[in-house]
């Protein structure tokens, strides 16, 4: 499943509960509490009203009454009961709560946290299922300071000014943006924002911001790099994200096709050069590795010596194994 149709199933998802505890409410104001713009909701309502029971018939399906006035929900289709897990459900739940409170900004950590212990309380009759032994609470996280006030101008829609670090220049800096999500790549969370002194859209790593300041001033980032489509191409040409430069053989053309790769040129014996932002280090050098020779890695210096590093790490494994069986 797409990226963007996860986010919209679960938008959809939570609107049912949404519109029963809020009857009668408007578009607008319901566009505005659900984060989306009064055409993407009238949408959803439509896609929603075609959903239901198996058997599909009229009573088996969803039941709105809905204009841009006024929306109620005449028939829920079940979707408004409490959710009941499995124990094993129950435990994945635990699993990835305690894996998303790790990753700042993702979430509040303290409603997290109070999740996980309702959940924990529900699986065991109030023992704890992880933690440092029995009877003894997970250890809680304490939100940084920057990231909470991240969170906060994000969700109040105001501008930040940030002290961040880029680890690509080497340098400190200052920067006024315009936030406009939180996303997670390769376990590393960022803030996605229009940055005002590049006048384009940036990534800021969360570990890499070392103050963060809300200022008044409403937030407004230019339409176009609010749409759902530019969440989906994250690096574009940020110059804050690492950029790869490789020549790929020309039998490997496909691999264009499967990754964000910006063409540079087409050599005469049909290999291609290009470039490719990436996240971390360590992804980009297994993910290098596995198209063995048909990708070779130019640049920059640090990828290339990852790259060999673990070429040779490999080729020894392999020799101590076939010494082993010889």
């Amino acid at each position: 499943m797409s990226s963007r149709l996860s986010v919209r199933l679960s938008r959809l998802l939570n609107m049912i509960p949404y519109f029963i505890a809020h009857p009668g409410i408007s578009a607008a104001e319901a566009a505005a509490d659900l984060g989306v713009t009064t055409k993407q909701l009238m949408g959803d309502l439509n896609q929603l009203w075609m959903c239901g029971l198996p058997g599909y018939g009229p009573g088996d399906l969803i039941d709105l009454s809905f204009s841009e006035e006024s929306i109620e929900v005449t028939f829920s289709a079940g979707i408004d009961r409490p959710l009941r897990l499995t124990s094993t459900e129950a435990t994945a739940l635990l699993v990835a709560l305690r894996s998303i409170v790790d990753m700042p900004g993702m979430v509040d950590p303290t409603a997290a946290q109070a999740a996980i212990a309702k959940i924990e309380s529900a699986i065991s009759d109030g023992g704890s299922v992880e933690g440092g032994g029995p009877g003894q609470a997970a250890p809680r996280r304490v939100e940084a300071p920057a990231v909470a006030t991240v969170r906060s101008a994000l969700a109040a829609q105001h501008v930040l000014r940030l002290v961040y670090y880029s680890a690509s220049r080497d340098v400190v800096s200052e920067r006024v943006v315009d936030p406009i999500r939180i996303v997670l790549v390769d376990n590393n969370s960022y803030l996605q924002a229009w940055c005002r002194q590049a006048e384009g859209v940036r990534l800021f790593r969360f570990d890499r911001i070392e103050a963060a300041t809300e200022l008044a001033e409403p937030a407004r980032p230019p339409s176009h790099a609010t749409e759902e489509s530019a969440a989906l191409d994250l690096f574009q040409d940020d110059p804050g994200v690492p950029l790869a430069r490789l020549r790929i053989h020309g039998d490997y053309g496909w691999v264009l096709d499967q990754y964000p790769m910006h063409r540079l040129a087409v050599h005469p014996d049909g290999s291609l050069e290009v470039t490719m932002r990436f996240a971390t280090l360590d992804w980009m050098a297994r993910l290098l590795l596995g198209f063995g020779a048909g990708v070779t890695v130019l640049g920059p210096p640090e990828l290339v010596a990852a790259v060999r590093e673990r070429s040779h790490a490999a080729l020894a494994a392999y020799e101590e194994a076939e010494l082993e069986e010889a």
